[in-house]
């Protein structure tokens, strides 16, 4: 029997009540109803859902514990890539930092008031929580999309774990706008980390090391269920898309986000210059074990959005933000052992082998030594007492030894190895190098690592190619090289045959491999490993040159013609495009089907097209033909510069379906707005003046 009027009408009475006594415990710390008053409620929503299925919504607080188990994560593209920081570490930095920030925007044409260029900056401190990056979508107010952060612009939808965290709004308060896109941490506090450990040490499963990967392996569960029972929290702290119109600084934007049901981190603070944001960053790392949860710094930001979006970014990072990390946190304990670890170039690193030691919360039981350079100057030996920090609490590292607590002789200095550990060839040193090289390219450590790069998120990003099963294929001959994996669609037997590989692993890892063929050419470029290019760098390359072939070909003098190119990363491109090896791999990858289609600035360049030098464009609303994040690199390869807002000196809007504040703010100063098909004509060449 269908749901009368009346059953409709206290289901939604019912969702909104439990719905506001969620925020008021979970977000606000104020509850309003008992236990028994809370689970009353909740008893009643769901004899009343399961009495009538077609009153269930996905925004019913009765999905909050998990629904059905998934295969898989699927991709999401986001708009504008969540970008990494910049860090400091002391106050010169900071000073330094503030320098940079105000010396750029007296270069910018901004609206100021008469003798303001030369001012303060206003910032906002944040605390930097230590967890795992999430982007929510809301549409008509109700939380629609839940995505990891990836690799920055693409993550993948854990929408049904995210539904499990109470801090996170089903549906967002009156007055919120109509489509929203917020950014934040998830994390796991610390004593709900201390219970999860203890449950899973009692069920016979290892403890988590610390409350971030708890938080990261909670939201990438496959089963809902898993994250549900974890009380994960969510703070907001960044838009992932246009903001709505009267918000004109970051403050704004975080009392924005409270009133609309976000919990924000209450700890932050706006200070009217680099002075007065010293001062609150020392208050915090005070609080640092005051806090409920992990911390690892502050985040100081720009206040102003208009000066955000006029300082842009450089590389991955943007230059109106940073994070200031704390002191980092060490400990000493005994070197067992050094042992050498071979990477993808042939370089030769010690480590250090540790008896475990926890540090800041992490149990420690390896540390870099750096080089063996490094090695000698700290002397350090086996059986050594050593201090270990955790730099930036994060890469543990060895500062220094300390022998007169060392209870036996000391060992004797530790000699570099004069063979590869793995492969028992001759190692050398480059003049103008510290780091001693394996130079046998045959070595089975490097071809673990280089297939290993290849296959990664940044690079062909080859789903289900794990580091465990790259050396199983390898230990398997089933291949020797990144242009061997290629030929695993005619091993399928022998691949089923490996332990542990089902005939559903085994389908999903050739169509991933076979979808790999068409990346882009900068994401080739970067898997091939070339030294010193890494994603940046090879974004630039593939934009300027455009295909394989002319990379190959192309001098060292002609390279370092491209903006941001230098002669380490001309010279090593040079070597590695003129070594047989290296030209060998590229064929074998070109006969096997792997053909990158061309990037589009040289692209254009060959069909006629002229650069967008000089021009400042602004993208709106939704793009049929493409992601408004492919429009925006085509069109800065063209010369473009794309900014998120509009002002007099934009020299046009390009607006697409259901563009909102961006496209009236156009019309109000008079600034030209153009169509998806004008963009079109752009990126086939045509000059800008031509479609205005």
């Amino acid at each position: 029997m269908a749901a009368s009027k009346r059953d409709r009408a206290r289901a939604a009475e019912l969702c909104g009540r439990i719905a506001d006594a969620d925020y008021r415990y979970y977000v606000r710390d104020d509850p309003i109803l008992s236990d028994a008053e809370y689970d009353e409620l909740m008893r009643e929503l769901r004899a009343l859902e399961a009495r009538h299925p077609e009153l269930v919504t996905a925004d019913s607080p009765t999905q909050r514990v998990g629904g059905v188990p998934l295969d898989r994560f699927d991709k999401v593209e986001r708009r504008r890539p969540m970008l990494s920081l910049a860090n400091v570490t002391s106050p010169e930095e900071l000073a330094e930092f503030d320098e940079r920030v105000r010396s750029r925007l007296r270069e910018l044409p901004l609206r100021r008031a008469e003798g303001e260029a030369d001012g303060p900056v206003a910032y906002v401190v944040e605390v930097k929580l230590d967890g795992v990056g999430a982007e929510l979508t809301y549409e008509g107010g109700a939380f629609v999309l839940g995505a990891t952060r990836g690799d920055g612009r693409v993550g993948e939808d854990v929408t049904a774990n995210l539904r499990t965290v109470r801090t996170i709004p089903a549906r967002l308060a009156p007055g919120a706008p109509e489509r929203l896109v917020v950014r934040g941490e998830v994390i796991l506090p610390g004593k709900a980390f201390e219970a999860v450990n203890l449950r899973r040490l009692a069920e016979g499963e290892p403890a988590f090391a610390n409350p971030r990967n708890a938080a990261a392996g909670s939201i990438r569960q496959l089963d809902p269920a898993v994250a549900a029972s974890r009380p994960l929290a969510f703070f907001a702290y960044a838009p992932g898309d246009e903001l709505p119109a009267g918000i004109a600084t970051h403050g704004e934007l975080l009392e924005a986000l409270a009133g609309w049901g976000f919990r924000v981190e209450p700890s932050w603070k706006r200070c009217p210059d680099a002075a007065a944001a010293l001062e609150h960053i020392r208050v915090l790392e005070e609080l640092r074990d005051e806090l409920p949860y992990e911390m690892d710094g502050a985040v100081i930001k720009v206040d102003d959005l208009e000066q955000q979006d006029a300082l842009g970014q450089v590389s991955r990072s943007p230059r109106w933000a940073v994070a200031y990390k704390f002191a980092a946190r060490q400990a000493t304990t005994e070197l067992v052992g050094i042992g050498v670890q071979v990477g993808r170039t042939g370089a030769l690193t010690p480590v250090a082998n540790l008896q475990p030691v926890e540090i800041g919360g992490v149990v420690v039981s390896r540390a870099t030594l750096h080089n063996f350079e490094e090695l000698a100057r700290l002397d350090v030996r086996e059986g050594d007492v050593v201090l270990v920090e955790r730099a930036g609490d994060v890469i543990p590292k060895v500062i220094k030894s300390i022998p007169e607590r060392s209870q036996e002789p000391r060992a004797r200095p530790y000699r570099p190895p004069a063979r590869c550990p793995v492969c028992e060839q001759p190692v050398a040193k480059d003049p103008d190098e510290v780091v001693l090289r394996c130079r046998n390219r045959a070595c089975p450590a490097q071809a673990s690592a280089q297939i290993q790069h290849f296959v990664s998120r940044g690079a062909m990003d080859i789903d289900g190619l794990g580091d465990k099963l790259v050396d199983r294929l390898l230990e398997a001959g089933l291949i020797a090289d990144a242009a061997d994996l290629y030929t695993l669609h005619g091993k399928r037997a022998a691949l089923v045959a490996l332990e542990g590989l089902a005939d559903k692993s085994v389908n999903n890892l050739l169509d991933a491999i076979e979808a790999s063929k068409t990346r882009p050419l900068s994401r080739l470029l970067f898997g091939l490993g070339i030294r010193h290019v890494g994603e940046h760098v090879a974004e630039i390359l593939a934009a300027e040159l455009g295909s394989l072939e002319a990379l190959a070909a192309a001098t060292p003098e002609a390279l370092e013609a491209v903006h941001e190119v230098g002669p380490e990363v001309a010279g090593s491109a040079v070597e590695f495009f003129a070594d047989p090896a290296s030209q060998d791999l590229l064929a074998r990858l070109a006969e096997r089907g792997v053909k990158p289609p061309a990037e589009a600035a040289a692209a254009a360049a060959e069909g006629g097209g002229v650069s967008l030098q000089g021009a400042t464009l602004v993208l709106t609303g939704a793009l049929e033909t493409m992601p408004r994040s492919e429009a925006k690199k085509r069109l800065t390869a063209l010369g473009a510069r794309v900014t998120s807002s509009v002002s007099r000196s934009t020299s046009a809007v390009i607006a697409g379906a259901d563009a909102g504040s961006k496209l009236n703010k156009a019309r109000d100063l008079g600034v030209p707005v153009l169509d998806e098909a004008a963009l079109l004509k752009l990126l086939e060449g045509a000059k800008l003046e031509d479609v205005l």
